[in-house]
């Protein structure tokens, strides 16, 4: 609870966490028991890193899901993400893949694992930790895989899981059919134009919902389109374009759309906000379990701040406002609302 508070009021670090308590510690003592005292940084951490964190990860996914218990409609994102600070000589950083609800912005389940491969194993496992029914999953191209594709469809979702090079050749023949159709003007195209800070981002959806010709649609779970988006990024007299292929389960061109663009919000509304406001790849914790464990919190944070506050305050000054006021770092402890009803 104590390091909880702590990184909700902007504290990074062990040192910083004994110091934050040790100002607010007639404050802590109106709900915690605190017979010996303030802990010292140490034992913070040797506590955090002892904590069993399987039953941790158990115990967040169920406070998150019991906020969020209706998944249907949703799009549930997931990718991974190393802890950069963790890396300890030999030993690799900590990996983490997250579920994330990208319209609530709200993460639902993490799991650890050992490097970034296997994701593959881990990833069915995180996804049997929701009610996916009526959800839409979406997954980079570590995450386009047989397994996982049944996974989403035996849970009662629909996918869109990006396909490159790790399947070699049914991208091949994805990319030939989908860039042919598209030239040959037989696939209806939607465009989408984005302006921002002098920058041009152009891109094009296709779907092409005939792949009978295809002979590994019988291998994969409730395939029933492919999906091609062209981006053109323009940026002063500089130009780029990229193509990416999908895999998917839904046939609605607007639905495909949506969720390619969703996807980002992982990346976007997560990892780059527990980057830039929490110094997640900066934090150099990696004892024993501490480093999954803090990572954990640091989740719970952001779940926390984002759904209680001042619409139009930022991440940064709601963690400037925990930190001043007691009041309201006591609201966001006891008396945050779920994030379906912010």
């Amino acid at each position: 609870m104590i390091v909880l508070c702590a990184v909700l009021s902007g504290v990074e670090d062990w040192v910083g966490m004994e110091a934050f308590a040790e100002e607010k510690e007639a404050w802590l003592r109106g709900f915690l028991d605190l017979p010996n005292g303030i802990p010292s940084h140490d034992t913070l951490s040797d506590v955090l890193g002892r904590i069993d964190p399987v039953a941790f990860r158990a115990a967040f996914t169920a406070w998150a899901t019991a906020a969020l218990p209706n998944l249907a409609g949703e799009q549930v994102c997931v990718d991974g993400k190393a802890v950069r600070g963790s890396r300890d000589g030999e030993n690799p950083a900590v990996h983490l893949v997250s579920a994330f609800a990208g319209q609530a912005r709200w993460v639902l389940a993490q799991q650890a694992v050992t490097e970034k491969s296997n994701e593959i194993t881990a990833i069915p496992d995180l996804l049997a930790l929701l009610d996916l029914q009526g959800a839409v999953v979406s997954a980079d191209a570590m995450g386009c895989q047989k397994t996982i594709a049944q996974a989403i469809i035996g849970g009662g979702a629909d996918y869109v899981l990006a396909l490159k090079e790790n399947h070699p050749t049914l991208c091949e023949d994805v990319q030939l059919w989908l860039d042919t159709e598209v030239a040959q003007g037989r696939l209806p195209v939607q465009e989408t134009v984005e302006k921002d800070h002098g920058r041009i981002e152009i891109r094009r959806y296709a779907l092409s919902r005939q792949i009978d010709w295809l002979d590994a649609k019988p291998h994969w779970a409730g395939l029933q389109a492919l999906g091609r988006v062209e981006s053109i990024r323009i940026i002063g007299d500089q130009i780029s374009t990229e193509h990416r292929y999908f895999l998917c389960s839904l046939t609605d061109p607007e639905r495909f759309a949506a969720s390619v663009r969703g996807h980002w919000g992982i990346e976007n509304q997560q990892h780059w906000v527990l980057d830039v406001q929490f110094g997640e790849d900066a934090c150099r914790t990696r004892n024993d379990h501490s480093a999954e464990n803090l990572a954990l919190i640091r989740r719970i944070a952001l779940n926390v701040l984002r759904h209680n506050g001042p619409p139009r305050d930022r991440i940064r000054r709601r963690k400037l406002r925990a930190a001043l006021n007691d009041d309201y770092r006591l609201r966001l402890l006891f008396g945050h609302p779920s994030p379906a009803a912010a």
